[in-house]
C-alpha cells in the first residue's frame, strides 16, 4: 500500500531569510546598490509595479506605504496598474521606468525590446539608466523569494 504525504500548507513554508540570513544581507546590499540615486518616488513606482505584476503581497504592502511616506498621492496608487492609460498623471521619466520595470518583470513575453530600452535611455543618464535596471531587477528578486516561501503581509 502506498501512503500519501499531506501537502504543507503555506504556514509550513521556511523563513529563507532566518535560514540563510547571508540571503537577506546580500540582498540588502544589492537593495541599497541599486536605490543610490534613484528619485525615490520613482524607485517606489518600479518597486509596486513589478510586485504587483508578480503577485507579491508582502512587497506591494510594503512599498505603497513607503510610498505614501514619501508623498505620493492615493490617485497615482490606484493608477500604477493602469499608468498608460493615466495619461500625464506620471511624468515621462516615470513612464519610461515603469514600461521598463514590466518588460524586465515579463520575460516570459521575450526579451526588453530596443523601443522599450531606448525610451528610457532617451529621459535617464546611463548611470541613472543602470540602477533603474538594477532597481527592477532586484525588485524582481524579492518578489521571486517572498513569493516562494508565501510570505504574508503583516495585519494592520
Amino acid at each position: 500500500m502506498t501512503q500519501t504525504l499531506e501537502h504543507p500548507t503555506a504556514i509550513d513554508r521556511l523563513s529563507i531569510y532566518k535560514v540563510s540570513p547571508e540571503l537577506y544581507d546580500a540582498m540588502m546590499k544589492l537593495s541599497n546598490a541599486s536605490a543610490k540615486d534613484v528619485d525615490p518616488t520613482i524607485g517606489e513606482l518600479i518597486k509596486i509595479r513589478a510586485s504587483q505584476i508578480n503577485h507579491c503581497a508582502f512587497c506591494l504592502d510594503m512599498h505603497v506605504a513607503d510610498a505614501r511616506k514619501h508623498g505620493e498621492t492615493e490617485q497615482r496608487l490606484a493608477l500604477i496598474a493602469a499608468w498608460e492609460e493615466a495619461g500625464d498623471l506620471f511624468s515621462a521619466r516615470e513612464r519610461a521606468a515603469l514600461e521598463l520595470t514590466e518588460a524586465i518583470t515579463e520575460l516570459h513575453h521575450g526579451h526588453v525590446s530596443d523601443d522599450v530600452y531606448f525610451r528610457a535611455a532617451e529621459v535617464f543618464s546611463e548611470k541613472e539608466l543602470a540602477q533603474v535596471i538594477a532597481m527592477a531587477v532586484t525588485i524582481n528578486t524579492w518578489n521571486r523569494f517572498n513569493v516562494a516561501t508565501r510570505m504574508k503581509a503583516p495585519r494592520r
